[in-house]
């Protein structure tokens, strides 16, 4: 599929849909506490959605049963809701979760800690949701699609942490999944040369420990292989003849 350059018509749909995705991210921040099920969070996530006139995106995306991916601790994305698993204090919780406005499709991913939380786990939350801005400074026209994914990894290893290469973000629009794929590591080629117009989802997926990753037996959630904690940040963004455009922020 050939990366899409979205007209002024698009660009204004997908604004709309970045902004209702950043209030059900605002709204399931709100609504994350300790001794909720994540279950609980998939049934808000898509009473949020829904009460926009929206469509949640992720639902039986692929066969995906649920409107929000809740991911725990060690789990790095694409986590099932349960009614069987509970949230407590101490976890680091990623919610990825996506709506469509009037066709148009936007993405996005938060990392929230619940209740009081190590250190170490703040620390690589605030990393994760750093990395992204170090990346999207290159998400300009003119650059390659290799200097997002370059910063990104450059700045969360730093810290000597894992960026996760198995799973990468993407180009989006009518469709949650477009070209390009983009890597948050360098992938040692400069990529395509990104133009105004093109739609976005960056989302660095760090690792406490090494980037190496696994599938459990769901066939979905995927886990660090070290058991070490993982956190997951993402926006749709659009790419201008300046400074890009967050849309889901």
């Amino acid at each position: 599929m050939a990366v899409t350059i979205k007209s002024e018509r698009e660009i204004e749909l997908m604004r709309e849909a970045g902004r209702l995705l950043a209030k059900t991210h605002e709204e399931l921040e709100k609504s994350l506490h300790a001794g909720m099920t994540t279950k609980e969070i998939d049934r808000i996530c898509e009473e949020i959605i829904r009460s926009y006139g929206c469509i949640p995106s992720f639902l039986n995306y692929n066969g995906f049963p649920a409107s929000v991916c809740v991911s725990v601790n060690d789990e790095v994305v694409h986590g099932i809701p349960s009614s069987a698993r509970v949230i407590h204090e101490g976890d680091i919780v990623s919610l990825d979760t996506g709506l469509i406005y009037k066709g148009y499709q936007s993405d996005a991913a938060r990392t929230y800690g619940v209740g009081e939380i190590s250190k170490e786990a703040a620390q690589l939350i605030e990393v994760t949701k750093q990395s992204f801005f170090e990346g999207i400074k290159y998400a300009r026209a003119g650059n390659h699609l290799n200097d997002i994914g370059t910063a990104i990894q450059k700045y969360c290893e730093q810290f000597g942490y894992g960026v996760v290469r198995d799973l990468v973000g993407h180009g989006i629009g009518t469709e949650m999944h477009e070209s390009p794929e983009i890597p948050n590591f360098d992938m040692g080629r400069k990529g395509i040369r990104l133009r105004a117009g093109m739609t976005l989802a960056i989302e660095p997926m760090v690792n406490m420990g090494r980037y190496d990753v696994a599938w459990c037996d769901d066939d979905w959630t995927v886990v660090t292989e070290d058991g070490s904690l993982s956190a997951h940040y993402e926006n749709t963004i659009l790419i201008t003849d300046g400074d890009p455009e967050i849309l889901s922020l």
